[in-house]
């Protein structure tokens, strides 16, 4: 059932609570019982406290250390105590290879997702819009979108790749198998491929927006002539310290695998995790931290310098995915026209509001509004509508903080094919080429 005022109450009270443990892809450990975690050895002949050992690997034993995620579990009982899964419908759920439709050159944008039906959770919730690649083959990503108004009472698993949860409307708390997160507007919560989870609501009504990351784990780009400083900070992700269940009775656990929902039905609780350590770990940030490098002295930067976490591909530079954030600056460029420049880019561009406006789209109704979203497939012609552009090219050239909204970009290097849903969406705008027109002739010989 939906959630009760009580229960946001409860879940805000915990989200209040929380503690972290600073730092991405540091060795984080954590035990939520003194002398839960072995020390000296992964797995001891009998594991402390009576718990099980297991190993959760999410990339391939042999790749560099560098690269590597791993991390060790000690739990009441292993993940493999589990009865048979059986299929269940995926609801508006879709997964990849995606081939509903034709892929789609046109510029294309949704209001936001219309409100759930009541009590709909976080996993009835998820909507996709479209992606890229092939599950199986572990590359692409997909969008999704999420409405609920519920706390899960199952738990949830994708096998298929990372969830970078973005949310827009209303806080969400993680219940994980390695503690606890929470997740408001303006930041962004990662749980890592396998990781089991739930979700529950701190507000009647939460919203927002999924990239799911089926290539190689979201890392932080490398910084180049940056230097040692800059972008996102290590120290501003946060992962969760340990803390378990230690339930009894049936559980409704859901893994997405190949594209597909799996269903069983545990006699206990796989959120039952008691000490843990590695690097394969659920956290949040804060997009507000991000540190802007821009230009200070003419032209606009590309959006790459914008690029918070990135999913590295077999080619060097071009990301399987990157997750960009146009986030509170200063504009101070000289004889400069300042919002994004015209563009046709060979990556493919979805774009998100989180809040506020963003600086080269119109607000308003059938303007770009926050829990929309707008594609641009490879080389599809975008940049500013036409009244930013009159409004920019005439605008007096002194320094401008942007701080009235906050929007990312997830980059891809393949079209973003949609659904079927995404495409007959009675929220897809009709009319968004419209934004362009009256770019009128300024030519003179």
């Amino acid at each position: 059932m939906s959630g009760t005022t009580s229960g946001f109450e409860q879940a805000r009270k915990t989200a209040a609570g929380l503690a972290y443990s600073p730092g991405f892809g540091n060795e984080h450990s954590g035990e939520a019982v003194p002398g839960a975690l072995p020390v000296g050895r992964n797995s001891p002949q009998r594991a402390p406290l009576g718990l099980y050992a297991e190993q959760l690997s999410g990339t391939a034993f042999t790749e560099p250390r560098a690269h590597n995620r791993r991390s060790w579990l000690y739990r009441i009982r292993p993940s493999a105590a589990h009865p048979r899964l059986v299929r269940t419908g995926n609801g508006s759920l879709r997964g990849a290879p995606f081939a509903e439709t034709a892929p789609d050159p046109n510029r294309l944008r949704w209001d936001p997702l219309p409100d759930p039906a009541p009590g709909t959770d976080f996993l009835a919730g998820l909507w996709t819009l479209g992606g890229n690649g092939d599950a199986a083959r572990r590359e692409g990503v997909a969008v999704h979108l999420y409405a609920a108004d519920a706390p899960m009472e199952r738990v949830f698993g994708d096998a298929d790749g990372e969830l970078l949860i973005v949310p827009e409307r209303g806080g969400l708390l993680l219940r994980t198998e390695f503690g606890l997160l929470a997740a408001a507007p303006g930041q962004v919560a990662l749980i890592p491929r396998g990781v089991r989870f739930r979700v529950e609501p701190l507000d009647p009504l939460v919203r927002g927006y999924v990239c799911e990351n089926m290539g190689r784990p979201f890392t932080l780009p490398d910084l180049g002539p940056i230097g040692a400083n800059g972008l996102a900070n290590p120290r501003d992700f946060l992962a969760p310290t340990a803390a378990f269940e230690d339930v009894e009775g049936p559980v409704e656990v859901v893994t997405k695998f190949c594209g597909d929902l799996w269903t069983a039905t545990w006699d206990h609780s796989p959120l039952d995790v008691v000490a843990w350590h590695g690097s394969h770990v659920p956290y949040v940030y804060d997009l507000r931290r991000f540190n802007v490098i821009g230009s200070i002295s003419y032209d606009h930067p590309d959006p790459s310098v914008f690029t918070v976490l990135t999913s590295p591909s077999d080619t060097p530079g071009l990301a399987n995915a990157d997750f960009v954030v146009f986030a509170p600056r200063w504009l101070v460029g000289e004889d400069t026209f300042r919002p994004p420049y015209f563009h046709r880019n060979v990556m493919s561009e979805y774009m998100g509001l989180i809040e506020g406006a963003y600086d080269a789209k119109r607000t308003g109704p059938g303007g770009f509004v926050p829990g929309g979203g707008s594609l641009h497939n490879m080389m599809s012609a975008h940049g500013p509508d036409r009244e930013t552009f009159e409004q920019a090219s005439a605008a007096e050239l002194v320094p401008r903080k942007v701080d009235d909204g906050l929007a990312f970009m997830v980059e891809t290097r393949w079209p973003v094919v949609l659904t079927a849903q995404a495409r007959d969406a009675e929220h897809l705008q009709d009319g968004y080429d419209e934004v362009w027109q009256g770019l009128g002739r300024h030519f003179r010989a």
